[in-house]
This record gives structure tokens, C-alpha cells and sequence, in this order.
């Protein structure tokens, strides 16, 4: 699978998910800085990391989705490439346009850094083709504006279409329905505000992320 990173000013985890992608391919992922035109040629899939995208000056991600590389990622999603957007990936993409929705101030108004429980709500996604329907995982998260927010049609919409991946199992940030993570409607696009990159090995002190590259690694290759 040949991989792209895309990196933009401010961004933290893009290492972090570069590692994780080469320790479940066995093939480094290329770094693609946000003033980019184009995509490596070939690229099969295309990752959005955390982090902090200018500052989250306006809105986070706000500035970041209107980057160079951003209209090569778009161009990516609609031809079927695979796309995912992880914390400040999630809110890229919400501020792009590729997923619906918006990521808002924490309900607590403060920083969440910790584990938690997330329960999959779609196994059958590219991305979660390896976990159980109705399965808890473990994940990460750290972030201050991960509160996902909808019009209750849209909710409905994403809810009735299963295109919710992954729900909180305990109260986090106040998202709507406790949504952790949605696809887009053509399945190719996830926005999770859990970082699966940070739990990949043993060392990492769980491995329930490392499931979501198997599957798209697999899916990618068949």
C-alpha cells in the first residue's frame, strides 16, 4: 500500500501516524507538505494526522482545509482513494466539506487527554472491516475541540445510512449522540476524533488501533 501523510503547519501526530502506517505495511509513507499541488503518483491511501493546523487560528482546521494539497485530497476521496482524517484530521475534513457536520469547543470547555471506550458501530467500512460490530475498543483521544455537532436531519441521515464507525461509550466531549467517528457517504472517507495511531503495540500499552490498518492494508491489497 503507498501511503501519504499529509503535513501541515502545526501538525504533531503526523510522525505518529507515519509509524504506525509503516510498522502494519512495511512501506514508510510519504510526507506530503500541505503547499503541495499533487499527490505522490500511485497513492492508495491518504492520512490527515492531529495536531494543531495553524495554530487552530479562525476555527480548527479551518485554514488547513483550504491548503494547496487539500484539492488533491479531494480530487483523491472521489476517485475512491481512501481518506482519514484523525482529531485535527477530523475537523479538516468536516471544514472541507468531505464529511458532514462540524467539530465544536469541548461541552466541559477544557482539554481531554486520556483512554477511552469507544463501541464499533460499523464493521463493515473499509476502515473496520477487522473489528466486531457492537465491539469496545480502546483509544486515545486529546483534544479540546472534538465535540461533534449536526442538524438532527443529518443525524438522522448519517445514523440511518450507518455511517456512524465509532460511538463513545462514555460521556467525552458532549458530541451529539456520543459520535466518535463518521464515514462519508461513499464509504472511502473517515473522520475520528480517537487517535487509533497511538495504539498499535504492545509498548503503546494496547493495540486496538492496529485492527484499522489491517483492515484498510487488506482491503487496499485485495
Amino acid at each position: 500500500m503507498k501511503s501519504a501523510v499529509i503535513v501541515f503547519p502545526g501538525s504533531n501526530c503526523d510522525r505518529d501516524l507515519a509509524v504506525a502506517l509503516e510498522l502494519v505495511t512495511g512501506r514508510k509513507p510519504a510526507m506530503v507538505w500541505h503547499r503541495e499541488a499533487e499527490l505522490p503518483d500511485g497513492t492508495d491511501f491518504i492520512g490527515i494526522p492531529g495536531g494543531f493546523s495553524y495554530g487552530d487560528y479562525l476555527r480548527s482546521g479551518a485554514m488547513a482545509a483550504r491548503s494547496p494539497v487539500m484539492r488533491a485530497v479531494t480530487d483523491a476521496a472521489a476517485r475512491g482513494v481512501p481518506v482519514i482524517g484523525i482529531c485535527n484530521g477530523f475537523q479538516v475534513l468536516t471544514e472541507a466539506g468531505l464529511l458532514p457536520g462540524a467539530l465544536m469547543r469541548n461541552a466541559g470547555l477544557s482539554f481531554v487527554c486520556r483512554p477511552v471506550r469507544l463501541k464499533v458501530e460499523n464493521s463493515q467500512s473499509l476502515f473496520t472491516s477487522q473489528y466486531d460490530s457492537g465491539e469496545d475498543v480502546l483509544f486515545p483521544v486529546a483534544h479540546h475541540d472534538g465535540n461533534y455537532q449536526a442538524d438532527e436531519a443529518t443525524l438522522d441521515r448519517i445514523e440511518g445510512e450507518g455511517r456512524v464507525a465509532f460511538r463513545y461509550l462514555d460521556g467525552v466531549n458532549g458530541s451529539a449522540r456520543n459520535i466518535a467517528g463518521i464515514l462519508n457517504d461513499a464509504g472511502n472517507v473517515l473522520g475520528l476524533m480517537p487517535h487509533p495511531e497511538r495504539v498499535v503495540e504492545p509498548a503503546h500499552g494496547g493495540t486496538d488501533g492496529r485492527r484499522l490498518f489491517e483492515g484498510l492494508l487488506e482491503t487496499v491489497n485485495a
